[in-house]
């Protein structure tokens, strides 16, 4: 890789990023029913403790001193590459649109779990509803580190 802004850090042959591992962890800590945007995973991330140095207690979700890998656009693209095996359907964008190509299959897991959804307006295309993301929002509490 080149090391743009949009590109997942390297690895080694044979694995996956060391980042691409962390995004989709948080992703299976995401509770059924809840959601966590890219955004807020990539704040998630940054709160770490770098790998080999002490922890330094309890943190809250997403919060400060950590080291800065990525942002939302690459949590979405560790997803889209690597997401698949993981609860994917739980890490959203921000307003709440469902995944463009994915709609029915994440309404599926939404429902199943769920989900809070706001209904679509007649005259939103194909009367896909989105995400309540006041209410479906899950902020990481309840996790141990």
């Amino acid at each position: 890789m080149s090391g743009t802004a949009g590109d997942i850090p390297e690895y080694d042959a044979g694995g996956i990023p060391e980042y691409a591992e962390r995004v989709l962890g948080v992703a299976e800590l995401i509770p059924p029913g809840r959601v966590m945007t890219y955004g807020d995973v990539a704040e998630w991330l940054a709160g770490e403790e770098p790998p080999g140095e002490p922890a330094s207690g309890e943190r809250p979700a997403g919060a400060g001193g950590g080291r800065r890998v990525g942002g939302p656009r690459q949590v979405g693209r560790v997803m889209a590459l690597y997401g698949g095996a993981v609860p994917w359907w739980r890490v959203v964008r921000a307003d709440g649109q469902l995944l463009p190509g994915s709609e029915l299959r994440a309404l599926a897991h939404y429902r199943e779990e769920g989900t809070p959804l706001r209904e679509a307006s007649r005259s939103a295309e194909g009367h896909v509803p989105r995400l309540d993301m006041r209410r479906a929002r899950w902020d990481g509490g309840g996790v141990e580190d």
